[in-house]
């Protein structure tokens, strides 16, 4: 007050406040703009109908008939014509339940995406340190189409720019208890893009049965059947240019998919055009059920299973030398029969022969084989139990690995690669009540498969003996020895 004006000693201070721009502008700009802004907000709201007519077609379908039959009947004929198709749907899922779960796809998908996914996404996203930030402004990882197929879910995602799929992958175990699942799994569908499978039932928990006999212009040696996968297609094998190495601890379930391959291939070997050369150093105790099937077999690790493994390599490189400048890949046209070598157990040649120069001649031979076997036409099926280096130093010489129950998680490493565990492939958390299920990996494909090899049973073998040999489907009595001896080992 010393100047006779008053002075307010705490003045209020509040914010001017800022008013949009376009209220600045001009009458006439308004004008002219105003159909502008009527457009924009009208494919706005055409767009979200458009989105939610595709995220949701069965409720759209569903509610505009609903709203008809209201309109045309009432309340009356809309509750009749509900109970109707209801009890309907009851006998339906009652008489049929297979088909019916077929076609409650696409109402369960719709139902899922609102009810599991779609109201806490982006809760989920958040905690699990999935979303980002730029200029104040957060970024959130976009939830795209979804499909619920039963026993797993299918859900589509946009990632944030500059996101990776392994981060994903690193947080795949909280991205399945968030969503109250039993795993996820993440696999890249393009650059940006990915979709995580949220499993939640086993489909490969009951044996897959073995089918009849198939003839001999049904075996592709491309795509031999042994199984099924886990989304019900046939587990086909690449047997023609390829080696197979099956890892998986005792009853894992290694003797299934050894017998599914011979009985895949048991109208081309009765053909002459597929010949089995086998090695069991367990006494025959696997491959000597059916020896009739083998073109030659030897049940020790010994001086006889070193020479038959050298023969198949020197085979090796005299086919080679004969196809030299002439072809490049085996075909049946050559008259040749496909040459499958089939060892149960491959440790007990490369790695627990105690005698130090079989040991090296195994290896060498071994080595030919499956690095220069592939073209003219011989292909190596291998079984082990222990996947580490020093047992089988030389594994990348097998293109298709497969991973059946082990004891480790780094065992998993070792036999399908660095970082498959991370995109689902846990071979070490399969149950002891599912032998035959695997995990396979094949060069150049980036996710695994898993699958279940077909339950053979000692009546299919018995079957698969009386197919080759043309005689009584009686049993025979475990052999001491099979016709033919060659040096303390036998051959059929």
């Amino acid at each position: 007050m010393g100047s006779g004006r008053w002075v307010d000693p705490a003045p209020l201070e509040v914010a001017r406040p800022r008013l949009p721009w376009w209220t600045m502008l001009p009458r006439w700009v308004k004008l002219v703009l105003v159909p502008v802004a009527l457009v924009i907000v009208a494919v706005w709201v055409a767009a979200r109908v458009v989105r939610v007519a595709w995220f949701y077609p069965v409720s759209v379908v569903l509610g505009l008939l609903a709203l008809l039959l209201y309109r045309w009947g009432g309340l009356w004929l809309l509750g009749s014509v509900v109970f109707v198709v209801g009890v309907g749907l009851f006998v339906w899922w009652w008489r049929d339940k297979p088909r019916f779960d077929v076609w409650l796809r696409w109402p369960r998908t719709e139902f899922r995406r609102v009810a599991v996914y779609a109201h806490q996404w982006r809760t989920v996203a958040r905690l699990s340190n999935l979303t980002a930030s730029a200029k104040g402004r957060e970024y959130l990882p976009r939830l795209r189409r979804t499909r619920s197929e039963g026993w797993r879910d299918r859900v589509r995602v946009r990632m944030v720019k500059g996101q990776a799929p392994e981060q994903w992958e690193a947080r795949a175990s909280g991205l399945a208890h968030a969503f109250g699942s039993r795993s996820c799994r993440v696999r890249v569908i393009r650059p940006g893009v990915i979709e995580l499978d949220l499993v939640h039932s086993n489909p490969l928990a009951s044996p897959v049965a073995l089918p009849a006999m198939g003839t001999e212009s049904g075996v592709d040696l491309r795509r031999v059947v042994v199984g099924r996968t886990e989304t019900g297609k046939p587990w086909r094998l690449r047997l023609l240019g390829n080696h197979l190495l099956t890892v998986g601890v005792t009853g894992a379930g290694k003797g299934s998919l050894l017998w599914a391959v011979v009985w895949a291939l048991a109208p081309l070997v009765k053909a002459g055009a597929v010949r089995l050369v086998g090695i069991d150093p367990k006494g025959g105790m696997e491959l000597g059920q059916v020896p009739e099937v083998f073109d030659r077999v030897v049940y020790d690790n010994g001086e006889a299973a070193v020479t038959l493994l050298e023969e198949v390599a020197a085979e090796v490189r005299t086919r080679a030398a004969t196809y030299r400048g002439v072809r490049r890949l085996w075909a049946r046209e050559t008259g040749e029969p496909f040459t499958l070598l089939v060892v149960d157990e491959l440790a007990d040649l490369i790695a627990y022969q105690t005698d130090k120069r079989l040991r090296e001649r195994a290896q060498t031979a071994l080595q030919t084989i499956t690095s220069q076997g592939r073209a003219p036409g011989f292909g190596v099926l291998a079984f082990v139990q222990d996947p580490r280096k020093e047992i089988v130093p030389f594994r990348n010489l097998f293109p298709t690995r497969i991973a059946m129950r082990l004891d480790e998680a780094t065992q998993v490493d070792m036999v399908l690669g660095d970082g498959l565990r991370a995109r689902g492939a846990n071979a070490h958390e399969i149950s002891e009540s599912t032998p035959g299920v695997a995990w396979v990996k094949v060069d150049g494909q980036r996710d695994p498969v898993r699958a279940r090899a077909f339950h053979v049973t000692d009546t299919n073998l018995v079957e698969l003996r009386h197919y080759i040999t043309g005689g009584s489907a009686t049993i025979v009595p475990f052999p001491d020895r099979a016709p033919r001896e060659i040096d303390g080992g036998t051959a059929a």
